[in-house]
Parts: structure tokens; C-alpha cells; sequence
């Protein structure tokens, strides 16, 4: 085409880089619930855009919050392995590192919750209904501990995967 019919505030699109499409949570509601929403797993209220403790208002909706659905659907969107001599010996006191992180940070947020807990001799993984407690927990466990602690984030999705090693 030549230059002349060309749209001077038009530019090509660039082939030297991809966009990033938005990652999708499907546990995530599309829309806001109706206030007040109460999960009538957990008791978490819906109010002012957010899952929070409180009372359960009068003639309030339910629906299941997405912690409940994840704990039932066993889809976790953080785990936590933790591995070495070290957990051979101190299982426990680890163990009671992370639940003590779940039960601070459910606290203040009613989603972040510890979905299972699988052990083996030498390592367990916990996995959790939300990264940041994931990242929380494997904080936690290297702040007490030492050791090696690792970080992946993966690229399609909201989850996180957290290793550490003593």
C-alpha cells in the first residue's frame, strides 16, 4: 500500500511481543453477590464486597464461598512442600508452624484456609485455598527454621508453589 493512504495515527501491531491474556479463576465470582451472601459451609458472610466473620444477618442469601468450593473440589491455588532430614526429625513442630499460620490468617481473611495435609517420612505438602497463605506459610517455616525456601509462580494460573528444603 502506498505511503500516501496510509493513516498516519495508525501503527501496525508489533510481532516482537505477545499480550498476556487475563488468567481466569473459575472460583472466583463473575459477578458480586447479593448482600448479605452466607456460605452455609463455613458460615463467612458476603458484606461490602468481601468474605468476612461475622454474624449471620437475617434473610441472608447462600452460596458456597469459594474456600469451600475449592476444599470440596480438593483444587488448591497454593501447596507447600516440605522436604529433608530436617522434617524427619521435627515434623511436628513444622506442622505446627503452618496450622498456626492458617489459623492467623483465617483470622482476617475466611479464604485462606489449609485444604489437606499428606505426609511421608521425610516430606509433607500442604495445600491451601489461596497462594498468599501458601507463600505465608513457607515464610514462616524458613524465618523458625533456615533452609532453602523456593518460589514458583505458575505462568497460566493463579497458583503458587512453594518448596523448602533442610
Amino acid at each position: 500500500m502506498p505511503d500516501e493512504f496510509q493513516d498516519p495515527d495508525f501503527a501496525p501491531p508489533r510481532k516482537d511481543r505477545l499480550l498476556r491474556e487475563h488468567v481466569h479463576d473459575t472460583y472466583k465470582s463473575r459477578s458480586k453477590l447479593p448482600e448479605p451472601t452466607v456460605c452455609p459451609r463455613c458460615l463467612a458472610v458476603y458484606h461490602e464486597g468481601r468474605w468476612q466473620w461475622r454474624s449471620r444477618p437475617p434473610q441472608a442469601h447462600e452460596q458456597i464461598c469459594p474456600a469451600c468450593h475449592r476444599v470440596a473440589d480438593r483444587y488448591p491455588a497454593g501447596s507447600v512442600v516440605l522436604r529433608g532430614e530436617f522434617i524427619r526429625q521435627h515434623k511436628q513442630e513444622v506442622l505446627n508452624i503452618a496450622r498456626n499460620q492458617e489459623t492467623l490468617a483465617k483470622a482476617e481473611h475466611p479464604l485462606a484456609r489449609i485444604i489437606e495435609i499428606n505426609e511421608t517420612e521425610d516430606a509433607a505438602l500442604i495445600t491451601t485455598t489461596d497462594p498468599h497463605l501458601a507463600r505465608r506459610i513457607g515464610e514462616a517455616v524458613h524465618h523458625a527454621c533456615a533452609g532453602d525456601l523456593d518460589f514458583h509462580y505458575a505462568e497460566d494460573s493463579n497458583v503458587l508453589r512453594v518448596t523448602w528444603n533442610r
